[in-house]
């Protein structure tokens, strides 16, 4: 009998182990080639983006559901796109050339010897209706590159760690 209840509680760790294996594989994003894609996330793209070449798409489940997230260029200007697998698009980044002054100035203040690479303006996406939300900036310090988030009015300067609990 101790046999027994030992085999079972070894196979039910090992399932646990296994189940907790699978929900991690599904949060990790899959790449995919921009061919490869659904013809609704194509659609989605082609529509809102005109002649907008795909550059980089991966698969990744966020609160239970399956996004696209895309990178592409459209009219020499960088893009960045989430998409519902049904075609819905949830979120825009573009690529901003001239990057407003408050958002500057407050990065420097937080990161004073940050070097700015790149900045996206970010829009929750609601039907056809856009509307901006963040910067998302891309510093790079002694080498290395990190993320942060910089409110419309460059009030509010997150780190990485910092933008995910306000996203929860």
């Amino acid at each position: 009998m101790h046999r027994i209840v030992t085999w079972l509680s070894v196979w039910a760790v090992g399932c646990l182990i296994m189940m907790a294996a699978g929900a991690w594989a599904d949060e990790k994003a899959q790449k995919i080639e921009p061919d490869k894609l659904p013809p609704k996330i194509k659609e989605a793209v082609k529509a809102r983006f005109p002649g907008a070449e795909v550059t980089s798409a991966e698969k990744e489940k966020e609160n239970g559901e399956i996004v696209y997230d895309l990178e592409l260029k459209h009219e020499g200007r960088k893009y960045e796109m989430d998409i519902k697998e049904d075609g819905t698009i949830v979120e825009i980044e573009k690529e901003v050339k001239d990057v407003p002054e408050a958002i500057s100035k407050a990065v420097k203040k937080k990161y004073p010897t940050a070097t700015i690479k790149e900045v996206m303006e970010v829009n929750k996406v609601t039907g056809k209706e856009e509307k901006p939300i963040h910067y998302e900036v891309t510093i790079e310090m002694a080498g290395k590159k990190k993320e942060v988030i910089v409110s419309l009015d460059g009030k509010s300067v997150k780190g990485e760690g910092e933008e995910k609990k306000e996203k929860n």
